[in-house]
């Protein structure tokens, strides 16, 4: 193809064509011969006379230029222009297209296909045979399948990024068996770097040359969440430090309902010099056991998903009291506190020691347990030391024993005085002692101290070199109040004092119940060992696919435990949640120590980006174009020759000028709708619903709208007329400023023109409401048949950056102040064109200098035409919710609706610096 700057022609030596224009200039310039001269008497009869006709002798210059003009626009038509012509393919032998296929592909997918594509149609235009090998699904060992481009394109929508790497095995073996004819290789890489590139590369450079395609963005990843102290910590990873980044981490799981929701959301920020950063989500318990994943919002990719399983989940803790209960003294009992204080977060077990280390409880609580027997030691020490979790809590019997005296028992963490010490006693105090702050390598560091907690006995540790090391709590005068020692994988804890209130205050405060949270919650690995699931057998419960989306494993086979504890996913053993007898294991895509590295290409290889600038064919306007200058060609030629009429000049230079600017649009003029539906659409403010195929959902959509618009009617300047269904396929969109779509599982994907008028639609200011009517359990994740739907819907359109509604968006001002925006059902996660990058909040400024135009996109779940919903008498459709916070939630629905209509018919207009006085006074401010 032959290019001049950033056009090329398929068909380049036509343009020697353009040689003959002088020629032609020539031609046409030719003056016919002068009239021969006769004198005739009659002659003298016509002096006077006036002729209004007159005819020229030569072509004019103009005239002669807009033929000449013509015709090098025909010339340059047929010569085959494009714009942005497509290089990279040039060649004229075997090409081997290799996709890493990959998690790390899987955030710029639709731009790698695009680029796969563009390579098809060039291999195809220069009859090139082309083999796609996907890295991650390896044809046989040997195979290298070249086909005819058109037979790769039709399989293309079919090729998935996968949630796991290649297989450097399976790499290997097909290097060593490629044939060895000679093709080119382009090399869509994943921007990872991996052990396996090397020899992969130096074999494709022996067949020909290779070009690699990367995106020079760095890649993000989440590890597997853990605890720090009690607070849950996940861990982001990114492939290349530089300027300061900032990431969204949400925490994902069920409500008490059971739909999925975003339990917790925060901002993770990377140093300008890190790759990794680690974000501490405080949750409470009941909040962090319904957590199912975290995931980096906005990003689809299965390495910015992690999911958890039962090291996040309710503990199962044992407790063993010194005493029986004294009967009617309940508050004396030395397991009712700790009762209190475990029963919401952890699954409680009492029994004999023996039978409840069968059950392998997470954490074994000694009440004033002085003396384990010799036939209950030996197991208890092999439990704690295989990762158990062994508290204990003084009290008489503990202080009267000689338990850990002379030497350090093994199930204690320090030796103990004689006695105790107590107001009164032996080493008596004056008065109750306070707690000093905790240290900061506590585990209770950070953990505000009540000022009523005190204690007025305890048991007194013997002093020890090693004592110091082991004091995780102690009191204001330096006494220890709490020890720790670790033995093996688990750890043996000792309160210095009783689990009741008989000598501190402690049990009876909120502290109590922290102290025992952040003690109980990092007692098991969180990854186990291979030995400790030899010879079992996983079942996959739930897996991931490589866009990170939470899929049901079917009837996929069982994994042998050893795997599973390696915990490498592969095309057997996909990354997911897998189930045993008594838990469940999470196998993440990225592990808590893979190297997330970028890629290291030689100098000698061409990599190159994946932006892909459009193939824009010029012929057709070229020709229309010529077409139109041809036709005012033969209106100028009858003016000049005056055959055309006063009356019909002005027609005939109107039509001219009409030819010149109109563009060749034939295809515009067959999609115009009828006069009826411009003429009810256009003469009022109208709002329209999409038809979706479902008749009820479109009775509930055109009654939502209606019930709307009676809140517009009643409460704003807003006079809407009734609502209109439209049909994408047949209707304008251009009239209607609001369009709301409602999302069903059945209705039918629109054409290539219907995509085409909504994109126009969007582009020129209109405004579209998705709505799943799923109460967001999609959670813009696709996780329900709404969702997946919503994104095969929304694929084609051209949808901008979107991100949950801020709370300083115009929608919360525009008419009402508001902050939630339920529907038929609550929920807050509604999104919308997402922010500058660089909108920050200006001092004295009530909100930020946010991208307050009108925004074309809005999805959310909430079902809001059911909650606006009227019948024919204005008689509300559907209940929502009980009573009085039901008729709330309705009311926050139809302000939501005013807001949203005001918001397309108003743009930008509350964020004028007009406002800010009255939002302020509003706010209370």
């Amino acid at each position: 193809m032959f290019t001049i700057g950033s056009i090329g022609f398929t068909a380049p030596w036509l343009l020697i064509a353009l040689a003959a224009l002088p020629v032609l200039w020539i031609l046409l310039r030719a003056v016919p011969p002068a009239p021969i001269r006769r004198m005739f008497p009659g002659v003298a009869l016509l002096l006077g006379l006036t002729d209004d006709e007159s005819q020229t002798d030569k072509t004019p210059w103009w005239l002669l230029l807009l033929r000449t003009l013509a015709v090098a626009l025909v010339i340059l038509g047929f010569a085959g222009p494009v714009l942005n012509p497509r290089e990279e393919g040039m060649g004229d032998g075997p090409l081997l297209v290799m996709v890493d296929g990959t998690w790390a592909d899987a955030r710029d997918w639709a731009a790698r296909m695009d680029r796969v594509e563009a390579a098809l149609d060039e291999a195809g235009r220069l009859g090139r045979p082309v083999a796609l090998v996907s890295l991650t699904d390896l044809p046989a060992a040997g195979d290298l399948p070249f086909r005819a481009a058109d037979a790769w394109a039709v399989e293309l929508p079919s090729l998935t990024p996968q949630p796991w790497l290649p297989d450097a095995e399976a790499v290997a073996d097909w290097i060593d068996a490629l044939p060895g004819e000679d093709f080119d290789t382009f090399w869509m890489s994943d921007g990872l770097a991996r052990d396996d590139r090397a020899p992969l590369l130096e074999t494709l450079e022996a067949r020909g040359e290779v070009t690699v395609f990367e995106s020079p963005r760095p890649l993000y990843a989440l590890r597997p969440a853990g605890f720090v102290e009690g607070a849950v910590a996940v861990t982001a990873a990114r492939t290349v430090a530089g300027e300061m980044a900032v990431v969204t981490v949400s925490a994902r799981g069920l409500d008490p309902s059971g739909i999925e929701r975003e339990l917790a959301r925060e901002d993770l920020t990377f140093e300008p010099d890190a790759t990794e950063a680690t974000l501490e989500l405080d949750l409470p318990p009941e909040l962090r056991n319904r957590v199912t994943r975290f995931e980096i919002a906005g990003v689809r990719s299965a390495g910015t998903v992690t999911l958890t399983d039962d090291a996040l989940r309710r503990r199962e803790v044992a407790l063993i009291a010194g005493r029986d209960d004294r009967e009617g003294l309940e508050l004396l009992s030395p397991l009712h506190y700790l009762q209190r204080a475990l029963e919401p977060t952890a699954d409680l077990i009492e029994g004999d020691m023996l039978d409840i280390l069968l059950a392998n409880p997470d954490v074994l609580i000694l009440a004033d347990v002085a003396t384990v027997s010799e036939g209950e030691q030996e197991p208890l020490l092999d439990w704690v030391e295989n990762g158990g979790l062994l508290l204990r809590f003084a009290g008489p019997r503990l202080a009267g024993s000689d338990v850990s005296r002379g030497t350090e028992d093994p199930l204690m963490p320090v030796r103990l005085r004689a006695g105790g010490r107590s107001i009164g006693g032996a080493m008596s105090w004056g008065e109750p002692k306070t707690l000093r702050p905790f240290a900061d390598t506590s585990p209770f560091y950070g953990l505000a101290i009540p000022e009523d907690v005190n204690v007025s006995s305890q048991v007194m540790a013997q002093p020890d070199p090693e004592l110091s090391s082991r004091v995780i709590a102690s009191l204001a005068d330096g006494t220890p109040l709490v020890t720790r020692k670790r033995v093996g994988q688990g750890q043996v804890v000792l309160f210095h004092v009783t689990a009741n209130a008989e000598w501190s205050t402690l049990p009876l405060s909120g502290l109590f119940v922290q102290m025992l949270e952040r003690l109980a919650v990092s007692t098991r690995p969180a990854q186990p060992s291979e030995e400790d699931l030899a010879g079992t057998v996983w079942a996959p419960d739930a897996v991931l696919d490589g866009f990170g989306t939470v899929q049901d494993a079917g009837t996929l086979p069982g994994v042998p435990g050893e795997r599973i504890a390696a915990g490498i996913p592969a095309a057997d053993m996909p990354p997911g949640l897998y189930t045993g007898d008594d838990r469940r294991i999470a196998v993440n895509v990225v592990s808590a120590d893979a190297e997330i590295a970028p890629t290291a290409w030689p100098s000698r290889i061409a990599v190159t980006g994946l932006d892909l600038l459009d193939e824009v064919l010029l012929k057709g306007w070229l020709l229309a174009l010529a077409l139109a200058l041809l036709c005012v060609d033969i209106l100028a030629s009858l003016w000049i020759g005056g055959r055309l009429s006063r009356a019909s000049r002005g027609v005939a230079a109107a039509l001219a000028a009409l030819m010149l600017t109109l563009p060749p649009q034939g295809a515009e003029a067959q999609g115009m709708p009828d006069d009826e539906l411009a003429l009810a659409a256009t003469s009022e403010v109208v709002l329209g619903h999409v038809i979706t195929g479902n008749a009820q959902v479109d009775e509930v959509s055109e009654a939502g709208l209606r019930g709307i618009g009676d809140a517009l009617w009643a409460r704003t300047s807003i006079e809407p007329a009734d609502p209109i269904g439209v049909n994408l396929e047949t209707d304008e969109l251009a009239f209607f400023p609001f369009l709301y779509w409602p999302v069903t599982e059945d209705q039918p994907i629109p054409s290539d023109e219907a995509y085409a008028k909504l994109n126009r639609y969007l582009r020129h200011g209109g405004m579209i409401l998705f709505d799943t009517r799923d109460a967001d359990i999609a959670g813009f994740g696709a996780s329900s048949t709404n969702g997946r739907k919503l994104q095969r819907l929304a694929a084609p359109l051209d949808v901008p950056p979107l991100e949950p509604i801020p709370q300083d968006h115009v929608l919360t001002r525009t008419f009402y102040l508001l902050q939630d925006f339920p529907g038929r059902y609550m929920g807050r996660d509604v999104w919308v064109e997402a922010a500058a990058p660089d909108a920050e909040l200006v001092e004295g400024m009530p909100f930020r200098n946010l991208n307050d135009n009108v925004t074309p996109i809005v999805i959310g779940g909430n079902d809001w035409a059911a909650a606006w919903a009227v019948d024919e008498n204005g008689g509300r459709m559907f209940p929502i919710g009980n009573g009085f916070s039901g008729e709330r939630q309705r009311e926050l629905a139809l302000r939501f609706g005013v807001n949203l209509i005001m918001h397309v018919l108003t743009g930008n207009y509350k964020s004028d610096q007009v406002h800010v006085p009255a939002l302020l006074d509003r706010l209370g401010q």
